[in-house]
């Protein structure tokens, strides 16, 4: 028993080492590779689920790609595809940029998984907020045909959160998604790891949108942050076309995680190619945002410019002389 801890001691340190090393997080050396379920006996029960959980959480650590090579890196290969994701919009104004980054999410699930529908779960508030999916603009942005989509429009939070969790557990659905605003009573910390542990078994993502809430404790391992970002001129042979908008482009933050780097993102949807690409940065090496806090970042020098000697004699020859004010003559006041 001994010499079995010394050995987890010093390959646990060795996973410290190694990530110290490369920047990254110690627990993405933790999941074990998956087994083969179907080699057990089916007798033994308790070490099929023990085996099935092992699964799950090597799905975890895999990734769904969004393209971005920063924002995967940072993610650790991607967004977990058997499991439950949180995406916050932090304001109302958010919500529309939060639905756009979850569509195309779901643009990319169905592309890895095609032949399965999405179910999209929201709340008349929510759609009232946020807008509805719009059947012939899917197509366009994220590849989603009409039948590929289907919506699940209910008024009551609970509802809502009960087709939630008996969706999360068909194993016939490409993904779920559930829009929730604000921070109804029932969507704690109880509810969220029932909709993790059905993502898990079920073998496909669960995204959790939520419009104008606050960030509180979930059974989500990871919670991404969308607003929108500005979008830039649309690239053409010739350049930037002036006065146009190209792709749409989200900011996206990395607020919690299990298995992730904290950072922030500058990303652009491509509906043609189904995939974000990151926007160039000027400080590409940067993955964690600069702290709320700290003193704002010293502005850039700006050009040096060589006055003639004539210029600056005419320039001392417009200051005001000494005689223009007596009130450097007078004695300082006391006191």
């Amino acid at each position: 028993m001994a010499t079995s801890a010394v050995a987890r001691e010093t390959i646990l340190s060795l996973r410290r080492k190694i990530a110290r090393i490369e920047g990254t997080l110690a627990e993405r050396f933790d999941a074990p590779p998956a087994p083969d379920v179907a080699a057990v006996p089916a007798a033994a029960d308790g070490v099929i689920l023990r085996q099935a959980g092992l699964a799950a959480k090597s799905r975890l650590s895999a990734g769904l790609r969004t393209g971005a090579a920063r924002l995967d890196a940072a993610l650790g290969g991607g967004l977990p595809e058997a499991a439950l994701t949180e995406i916050h919009g932090p304001d109302a104004r958010d919500a529309g940029a939060a639905a756009g980054f979850a569509l195309a999410l779901a643009g990319l699930a169905r592309k890895c998984h095609a032949g399965a529908p999405i179910l999209w779960i929201g709340t008349g508030e929510a759609f009232r907020e946020g807008g509805f999916p719009y059947a012939p603009g899917l197509l366009a942005f994220c590849g989603l045909a009409p039948g590929d989509l289907l919506v699940s429009d209910v008024q009551k939070p609970a509802d809502a959160l009960w087709v939630a969790e008996e969706a999360a557990r068909l194993s016939g659905l490409c993904a779920v998604f559930l829009e929730i605003r604000g921070n109804p009573h029932r969507l704690d910390l109880t509810a969220t790891r029932r909709l993790h542990r059905r993502a898990q078994i079920a073998g496909h993502p669960v995204f959790l949108l939520r419009q104008s809430a606050a960030p509180e404790p979930t059974a989500a391992p990871l919670r991404l942050v969308v607003s929108a970002a500005p979008a830039t001129p649309r690239a053409t042979v010739a350049g930037p076309l002036a006065g146009s908008v190209g792709h749409p482009a989200f900011s996206v933050g990395i607020d919690k995680s299990r298995f992730a780097l904290a950072g922030q993102f500058i990303v652009e949807w491509n509906p043609h190619d189904l995939s974000f690409q990151e926007r160039g940065s000027e400080n590409p090496d940067s993955m964690v945002p600069l702290s709320q806090r700290g003193a704002d970042p010293a502005p850039a020098a700006g050009s040096v410019l060589a006055f003639r000697s004539g210029e600056r004699q005419a320039a001392a020859r417009l200051q005001p002389s000494r005689e223009q004010h007596p009130v450097h003559r007078r004695p300082r006041r006391a006191g």
